[in-house]
């Protein structure tokens, strides 16, 4: 039996809830979320649901003992109206309420007997995805952050648009800080089998102008409708899908970084243990530099709020 636990049932976690759930993935759900009639509403109507769906599942409803045996938890509380309002739009405004916030889920998850892996949406991802591990005690290779999944997939999108291909016709990614001072590591991108670079240069397409698109991508979502919501649970959903699968595929997810001593995305190959293995792979200087520049911005933020403990 797979069992997957969300906790915080806002627009992400149930985006999640219900795309796992049509696509079968788990056997059993435990929803958690301090807003008790949300979180048992968003239960009513995934079993209302059950009737019309190929597969089955159970759902749990504000049990953390029922964690005990669970494959993965993915943490989707959060405030995002306190980043999107922000005039810097900087997912670490939203770092001191989620603190708060996780250290009562860290709490009730050292409770049980849960050993399966973190998923991490909560932002700031990076930090927010090492606070849980402190908290919590988990290895480092069981606490993974969605990182720049999305922002790779915002990449790909609008890489495609660009080149008018399709977004799967894009590879490479979007590394660092699930923020703004992510990058895109274009060195080891392509379109259509054919370095980004080049294909960039002959196309007469601004790169440039790419990566910046899917950095503030979230933003035109958030402006137009008040939050986002499908992006981040895809990226979500494939993640767990992966783990859960064993498939030891290569994402780029935010993980420990021994040589940084912190967490952001690089490749990872990623499997049922969590961060199975780091991928081998060769950035330009100047991405070099920028990867590390992300990682200190990401630090010192943290320490600012968090401190050194």
């Amino acid at each position: 039996m797979r069992k997957v636990g969300i906790i915080g049932m806002g627009h992400v976690g149930s985006a999640i809830a219900h795309a796992l759930v049509q696509e079968g993935t788990f056997d059993e759900y435990v929803l958690i979320d301090t807003k008790v009639e949300k979180v048992r509403a968003e239960a009513l109507d995934l079993e209302d649901a059950l009737a019309n769906q190929n597969g089955s599942y159970k759902i749990t409803v504000n049990d953390y003992a029922a964690l005990d045996d669970a494959d993965l938890v993915i943490s989707a509380l959060g405030h995002i109206a306190l980043q999107y309002n922000s005039v810097s739009k900087d997912r670490f405004t939203e770092l001191p309420y989620n603190v708060e916030q996780v250290q009562k889920v860290a709490t009730q998850l050292k409770k049980t007997s849960f050993a399966g892996v973190l998923v991490v949406i909560t932002n700031p991802c990076d930090a927010i995805s090492a606070f849980y591990q402190k908290e919590t005690g988990y290895p480092v290779e069981r606490v993974i952050g969605t990182g720049t999944l999305l922002d790779t997939a915002r990449m790909r999108a609008a890489a495609g648009q660009a080149f008018a291909v399709s977004p799967k016709s894009v590879a490479g990614y979007n590394l660092g800080e699930h923020g703004n001072t992510q990058f895109t590591a274009w060195s080891t991108g392509s379109v259509m089998g054919q370095p980004a670079l080049q294909m960039a240069e002959a196309a007469g397409v601004d790169l440039a102008e790419i990566e910046k698109a899917s950095i503030v991508r979230g933003n035109d979502v958030f402006d137009a409708k008040g939050y986002t919501s499908y992006g981040i649970a895809a990226a979500a959903v494939r993640l767990a899908k992966v783990i859960v699968s064993d498939a030891h595929e290569e994402l780029p997810v935010s993980h420990y970084q021994e040589a940084f001593g912190t967490y952001l995305s690089t490749p990872a190959i990623v499997g049922r243990q969590g961060i199975v293995a780091e991928s081998s792979w060769t950035l330009s200087s100047d991405e070099k530099e920028k990867l590390a520049a992300s990682a200190k911005s990401i630090s010192e933020k943290f320490s600012e709020v968090v401190g050194n403990e």
